[in-house]
């Protein structure tokens, strides 16, 4: 069994990743375009959200997204969206949070966020696909810290010019394996699913 740590972000060409889903979903530092995920509608992106969703058995989540998917899923176990709901209802969910007096009402709610280093690993031996969906906080950290085994990017066409990035200014610099041919859906969306490769980018020139 292959233990796997998988980011799951959807993005614009700008690399915002904050608030596609809704309005209200991150308004942090003025963000005014939350829901832009909206304007591209794309089947191709949701099959494949579907079919990541096969093999997923936990959920790591930061603080804000774990509230808003607390709040949504439990009551969608129906309907269009009743596989996901029941899916994400009977897995457990690991809360990324430094606050140990933090409320985690759903059921399967466990807090991490002590020690990252030591726990990822722990989440590997323990389940076979943990996905972290959203949560572009806890995602940086990971990012940053290689706590992470494949990072999957639905690509908008579209730029905003703020917002939340997944590789902010000051990112730490990193190298990277494309795992598959980029799969171009409709609407102009992209999806891309890379690994980590130890080590920082070699510099050189072309003189």
């Amino acid at each position: 069994m292959t233990e796997r740590i998988i980011i799951d972000l959807f993005t614009t060409l700008d690399g915002v990743a904050q608030a596609p889903g809704g309005p209200d979903e991150d308004t942090s530092d003025g963000f005014r375009f939350g829901g832009w995920q909206a304007g591209h509608p794309s089947e191709a992106v949701g099959a494949s959200v579907m079919a990541g969703m096969e093999t997923l058995d936990a959920l790591l989540l930061g603080r804000r997204t774990y509230d808003i998917f607390a709040g949504y899923w439990p009551n969608h176990t129906t309907g269009p969206e009743g596989e996901i709901g029941r899916l994400f209802n009977s897995v457990p969910k690991y809360v990324a949070s430094r606050d140990s007096h933090v409320r985690l009402d759903w059921e399967g709610s466990t807090r991490v966020g002590v020690d990252l280093t030591t726990e990822i690993p722990a989440l590997r031996q323990r389940h076979r696909d943990v996905h972290v969906i959203g949560s572009i906080d806890l995602v940086q950290t990971l990012l940053a810290e290689h706590l992470y085994d494949e990072l999957r990017l639905w690509v908008y066409p579209i730029v905003l010019g703020q917002g939340k990035k997944v590789f902010p200014d000051g990112a730490r610099p990193a190298n990277m394996r494309l795992l598959e041919p980029v799969t171009v859906g409709d609407n102009g969306t992209l999806m891309l699913r890379y690994a980590p490769l130890p080590g920082e980018p070699v510099l050189g020139s072309f003189d």
